[in-house]
């Protein structure tokens, strides 16, 4: 299933119009038909507000995986999004682990660029 399969998928399911649709999202009737007929592919911060308004993934949407939930509830989102990884206070204060083991500084950079690098994807 493509992006715009998906997208006409969810909103069929909630009984909403493409007018009601894209005016929740801020976009033209038009936009929402040319997503929904992949005519064209909505950018990343249009995904992320499809995503949002239908409590999906963007995973979901793209179609990387067939589960639609958000791993993280909106609340824990939110503290991730701020959560600044780099500061060194932050990393000493929460003992970040992967495997029962302690990240050391080095692996915790490596993390950090890889979700930077993986949110650039999105």
């Amino acid at each position: 299933m493509n992006i715009g399969s998906r997208i006409a998928k969810l909103r069929d399911d909630r009984g909403w119009t493409q007018e009601q649709t894209a005016s929740s999202l801020g976009i033209s009737r038009a936009a929402l038909s040319h997503y929904e007929k992949n005519r064209r592919e909505p950018d990343s911060e249009t995904l992320s507000k499809f995503a949002d308004l239908f409590h999906v993934s963007v995973d979901y949407l793209v179609g990387r995986t067939s589960a639609p939930q958000s791993v993280l509830d909106g609340p824990v989102r939110d503290f991730v999004d701020k959560l600044e990884l780099s500061n060194e206070d932050l990393l000493k204060q929460f003992d970040l682990t992967i495997d029962g083991r302690k990240l050391t500084p080095e692996e915790a950079r490596r993390f950090i660029a890889f979700v930077r690098a993986e949110r650039t994807m999105e």
